[in-house]
């Protein structure tokens, strides 16, 4: 077997072919508005579960789209997630990407209230940015937070990106950010059960940022 490197783009292509033909060997056929965000994901963590677990309320991805198209800004509950959504599909569309958790005002809020830093930093979210794009790939205490506040009418978000990885209450928030986005008509992407992640949150906002900048 002849191994060739090829350039990211030549990679990424037949990456995406495989994960076409692998899915169609499964029966599986994605709706034709969420091929892209499912494809990205599985690409971001050779994942096929995502074809089945990521549920969308309908037209998110539509939402999604529209809001970075205006340079609505991604907020996201790490670092890592900030780091992986594209710099440069941020930059064409004027969408800014913003990430709090390093903020010492967040910790002290946290410290104050005996609370997570996550939590602490979406009563700055709603204060700052209560329409933004929010992508959490890591914290279920801050879509629980959210849902507090999207309850209270502090916060109604462009978009939910909700794919928390972990054990502890990150089944229950994810089920609980569904339920009320469902209910109150709010655009959201959600990886329900366990799976989830800062890559997943990144991929998904990629996803979304390459089809808004007409990019891929």
């Amino acid at each position: 077997m002849k191994l060739e490197h090829g350039t990211p783009m030549d990679i990424e292509g037949e990456s995406m072919r495989i994960i076409q033909a692998e899915l169609e060997a499964r029966g599986i056929v994605l709706p034709p508005d969420r091929a892209a965000v499912v494809k990205r994901v599985i690409h971001t963590t050779a994942d096929f579960d995502y074809a089945e677990h990521l549920r969308f309320t309908p037209g998110a991805v539509e939402a999604g789209v529209a809001a970075l198209k205006a340079g609505t800004p991604i907020v996201t509950d790490t670092n890592m997630a900030r780091a992986g959504v594209s710099a440069a599909a941020c930059g064409r569309l004027g969408a800014e990407r913003l990430c709090c958790m390093a903020d010492p005002e967040i910790a002290r809020r946290a410290r104050e209230r005996g609370t997570t830093r996550a939590a602490a930093a979406v009563d700055l979210w709603a204060d700052l940015h209560p329409e933004a794009v929010f992508a959490v790939g890591n914290a279920p205490t801050a879509l629980l937070r959210m849902a507090e506040l999207m309850e209270a009418g502090r916060l109604r978000p462009a978009l939910v990106i909700g794919v928390p990885v972990g054990f502890v209450n990150v089944v229950e928030s994810k089920e609980r950010i569904w339920s009320l986005c469902r209910a109150r008509d709010i655009p959201a992407i959600v990886a329900m059960g366990r799976k989830g992640g800062s890559t997943v949150a990144a991929a998904i906002c990629n996803a979304l940022l390459y089809q808004a900048a007409g990019m891929r």
